[in-house]
């Protein structure tokens, strides 16, 4: 089944881990996917080599999200790419090492903040613009909103906004048939969550998690796949928590 064919998509972030998983799947569904990476080409196009082997069709662009146009200039590169816009994942985050809100340099705030928040602001003011009626928007959250732990007072303040954003676009977008939607993943098995963790929380993330392991970038990948697809047309505004029934 292709219940994507004929879509295009966009997916901040999506060289890696959750965002590859969602490149990946929405290509298998067949939608044209433009996705972003900050700094491994070898990653994107190794993206590029699994979605064009699987039948699929989907462009990685090289794209700072903190640079003030770089939002933009991702949304028009899948205009040009695949001729439109129906689908908008905004799963880019800034990596970086956790850090108390006492240590946190203006800088630190600012660029996070660029990357966690403004990107995404611009695109949905984009895809307000000029995404095709009935378009799907999904937003990649945290369960850290709910759950927050110490040295992650940026990362939660920036998926905190993301938050808000959903609950106001999907109000201003549904006389469309936009829908706008949060996932909030869980701990789930990715490259910047063993980063910053080390195996000792990873095996009790494990352990608290009532499904009794860490999520997999699929899991989550199915759940917005759900969202973004036929499927989903009645739910919007809503946080759905991908979690393995941590919370």
């Amino acid at each position: 089944m292709t219940p994507l064919k004929g879509k295009v998509a966009v997916v901040t972030g999506g060289s890696r881990g959750i965002g590859r998983a969602v490149v990946e799947r929405f290509a298998r569904d067949g939608a044209g996917v433009v996705f972003n990476y900050a700094s491994s080409a070898d990653a994107a196009a190794e993206v590029e080599r699994a979605v064009a082997e699987a039948g699929g069709a989907a462009r990685g662009v090289r794209l700072d999200l903190a640079e003030p146009d770089a939002a933009e200039r991702l949304m028009e590169t899948a205009a040009k790419e695949f001729g439109g816009l129906d689908i908008l994942v905004n799963n880019a985050v800034l990596s970086f090492t956790p850090t108390p809100i006492a240590e946190t340099t203006d800088e630190l705030f600012d660029r996070a903040m660029a990357v966690n928040v403004r990107s995404a602001f611009m695109t949905i003011r984009y895809a307000a613009r000029r995404m095709r009626d009935g378009g799907r928007i999904v937003n990649v959250s945290t369960l850290n909103t709910v759950r927050p732990a110490p040295g992650l007072a940026l990362y939660i303040a920036g998926k905190g906004a993301l938050e808000q954003l959903t609950a106001a676009a999907a109000q201003e977008l549904g006389r469309r048939g936009i829908t706008v939607n949060t996932v909030s993943p869980g701990a789930t098995d990715t490259d910047l969550l063993r980063a910053t963790n080390s195996a000792e929380n990873l095996e009790m993330a494990a352990r608290i998690t009532p499904l009794g392991r860490l999520g997999q970038p699929s899991d989550v990948a199915d759940v917005i796949a759900f969202l973004a697809g036929p499927d989903g047309r009645w739910v919007t505004g809503q946080n759905i928590r991908a979690t393995g029934g941590l919370g």
